[in-house]
């Protein structure tokens, strides 16, 4: 089979889904009572409202996310999941999201998101996306360990994530005749500026008035 000449790249929180699946896991496990309210959920909505400022400290933030994984089984942690998919996850999913990556059927496509791999990879799944570029939580023995491995996904750090998996197929960003990446967020200017097509979904403020001042598109899901 020839590969594909063109690349699909989708940021998930607020772009493919309606709302953030990190914020949401947090809130699940306080709803559980696996986390501790009245010190989690201030903790959570500050990390959440200092990302969407662009001034989130993305080691600090993965100690906080990260380190509850480390404190249970992996078993018990995907049973959780499957719950948590059906709570949280599947109402944020709109067939105007389903029907952007249908779009781009024919075409490699990942999703690139700064959430690490263990709450996204059922949610790329779910869409049908093959591939997913994510922030890997440290593996011992089957288990987490509530470190990171390696560069997170995010910021510049998409960027070099995505270059280093599409050098493990053989192929280069600037190969494709075609690359968009959709995304909402101020934080993914550093892999918007690289890709051909790039495309703000719902953007916050500072994307928009970007992708306004170099012309690029501006898609809503929220309204389709």
């Amino acid at each position: 089979m020839a590969a594909a000449t063109n690349l699909a790249l989708f940021d998930l929180d607020n772009t493919l889904l309606a709302g953030d699946s990190d914020f949401e896991w947090a809130q699940f496990l306080i709803e559980q009572g696996v986390l501790d309210r009245e010190v989690y959920e201030a903790r959570n909505q500050q990390f959440y409202d200092q990302y969407k400022a662009g001034t989130l400290d993305i080691h600090e933030f993965l100690d906080f996310q990260l380190k509850p994984l480390s404190r249970h089984p992996r078993r018990v942690l995907d049973e959780w999941h499957r719950l948590y998919m059906r709570r949280k996850i599947l109402p944020m999913i709109r067939a105007s999201a389903r029907a952007l990556v249908a779009k781009h059927g024919a075409d490699l496509c990942a999703v690139v998101t700064a959430t690490n791999s263990f709450v996204t990879a059922p949610i790329a799944c779910e869409f049908g996306i093959p591939h997913l570029i994510a922030t890997e939580p440290a593996i011992s023995n089957g288990e987490f360990t509530g470190a990171v491995d390696g560069t997170p996904s995010f910021r510049e750090g998409k960027v070099a994530r995505l270059e280093a998996w599409l050098a493990t197929r053989g192929q280069r960003l600037d190969e494709f005749e075609h690359s968009w990446f959709y995304s909402d967020s101020l934080n993914d200017l550093p892999l918007l500026q690289r890709v051909s097509d790039p495309v703000a979904v719902d953007p916050d403020d500072t994307l928009r008035a970007h992708a306004v001042k170099h012309g690029w598109p501006i898609l809503s899901l929220s309204n389709a």
